[in-house]
């Protein structure tokens, strides 16, 4: 059974049976029950829709724009796009809402619907599951013929959002026009690989290297923009003598970054340079999750700011970042959040960011990379039995660490005095316990996860 509901949205490989896979009666199904919550608490009849590159994005897309047709609602097509300009484009067309078509960083087999409300960021818990119960109930009518909605293609978002993206107060388009940057792309044969070249020559970056940019959806590895499928991207970086590397996932939320001697400069770490160089200009608070490293606390409170650490979730950071009047936040798989522009994990923001901060600093990617604190994060799960009690399990645990700090806000996290932590989470999809251990030594968060596993082990 690959078909998985969350209250953010419902993702599932493409074919087989209804209900198990995300077939075309499921996709009319959650639609018609996402549509019909929409005109429940809006009176705008507008839904933004846009999708990835992958196979089955222009068939989902089709089911989609055509049940929202048959429900009496306008769709807005912003066609092969990426998320965050999806988000962006339902607040300009003012509208109700918008569904993303993508499955993110998943195999190309895979599909979403990624549901948005009219502030153009993910839908909260309660409708989340106001949409799963209207599906599941059928709970939803279609209007008669003179009744229904339009459809309408407008490709020009990806402008709008450049174009918002480099009126950015702290955007130094002067500067990295300066600095006459070599980049190298890979957008994994994607939406990014129209929307980064684009935005990368607006600019001024002085010559881009495309790779894996052909946007035909044929995904040349693994789109999970992770070190060991960056590889290739590393090598273009050091034959083409670029100063960077620039990776996006399949629908341009997530970033990272290679330097221009060939070694990651750390997915988690692409938060933290892009908040160093905003808490530069603007002291404030930053956000992340529960599993995201040390390091941005550390860059936030040296900057003078306080740091705050949320559940795990999109719509989770963002909560906390308006809660605390954050300048900056994300998380720690590549994804920022920048206010200033919009609520929504953003790669084309924390790009022209990150290379504003490296021209502006004037030093190499890989010189930038070492003024940060260095952490290791060690990332582990446990499979669990129907019979074990979690609550009471993480309560034994709480219990045994109770000289420590302990966050309770998502599982368990206890942080230790040498800086290291470890973070406990149930998964919402599968039984088993995450265990995130950061330290700032592979070695040291390796022991720490596998202590934790033991004392796990033993307590069940």
């Amino acid at each position: 059974m690959t078909l998985i509901k969350s209250i953010s949205g419902i993702r599932g490989t493409i074919g087989g049976k209804a209900g198990d896979n995300l077939t075309p009666e499921d996709i009319v199904k959650f639609t018609a029950a996402y549509g019909t919550l929409v005109q429940r608490k809006s009176k705008s009849k507008t839904i933004i829709i846009g999708r990835d590159a992958r196979p089955s994005g222009s068939m989902v897309s089709a089911i989609v724009s055509n049940t929202l047709n048959a429900l009496g609602l306008n769709v807005v097509d912003v066609g092969l796009s990426t998320t965050p300009t999806v988000e962006m484009a339902v607040v300009m067309e003012k509208a109700a809402g918008g569904i993303i078509i993508t499955a993110s960083h998943n195999p190309v087999e895979w599909n979403a619907l990624k549901l948005l409300n009219k502030k153009g960021e993910f839908i909260s818990d309660a409708d989340g599951k106001e949409v799963l119960q209207l599906a599941e109930a059928s709970d939803y009518a279609f209007v008669p013929v003179h009744k229904l909605g339009s459809y309408q293609l407008k490709t020009e978002y990806l402008d709008r959002h450049i174009k918002a993206i480099l009126a950015l107060k702290l955007v130094n388009v002067k500067a990295i026009r300066a600095a006459r940057f070599r980049v190298v792309v890979d957008a994994v044969n994607s939406s990014g690989g129209i929307a980064v070249p684009k935005l990368l020559a607006a600019l001024g970056v002085k010559e881009i290297v495309p790779v894996n940019c052909e946007p035909n959806g044929k995904f040349a590895h693994n789109p999970e923009p992770l070190p060991e499928n960056l590889k290739t991207l590393a090598s273009k970086v050091k034959q083409h003598k670029a100063h960077l590397g620039i990776a996006v996932d399949p629908d341009v939320d997530r970033l990272a970054l290679v330097c221009e001697d060939g070694q990651m400069f750390g997915e988690e770490y692409t938060l933290v340079a892009v908040a160093d160089y905003v808490l530069q200009s603007k002291k404030g608070n930053t956000v992340s999750n529960l599993s995201s490293t040390r390091a941005l606390r550390d860059v936030t409170e040296h900057a003078g700011g306080s740091y705050h650490a949320s559940a795990v979730g999109e719509v989770n950071v963002v909560e906390k970042m308006k809660e605390v009047k954050a300048v900056i936040g994300g998380e720690g798989n590549g994804g920022v959040i920048y206010p200033a522009l919009h609520y929504g994990r953003d790669a084309l923001a924390g790009i022209a960011l990150f290379l504003s901060h490296l021209a502006v600093s004037g030093k190499k990617c890989s010189i930038l990379r070492a003024t940060y604190p260095d952490y290791t994060i060690s990332k582990n799960k446990i499979q669990l039995t129907p019979a074990v009690d979690i609550d009471r399990l993480f309560d034994n645990i709480r219990k045994a660490y109770a000289g420590h700090p302990i966050n309770t806000t998502d599982g368990l996290k206890i942080e230790f005095e040498d800086k290291s932590w470890v973070h406990l989470r149930r998964s919402n999809t599968e039984p088993i316990i995450r265990i995130y251990a950061e330290a700032k030594r592979k070695s040291i968060a390796d022991a720490l996860a596998k202590r934790m596993m033991k004392e796990i082990a033993a307590f069940k």
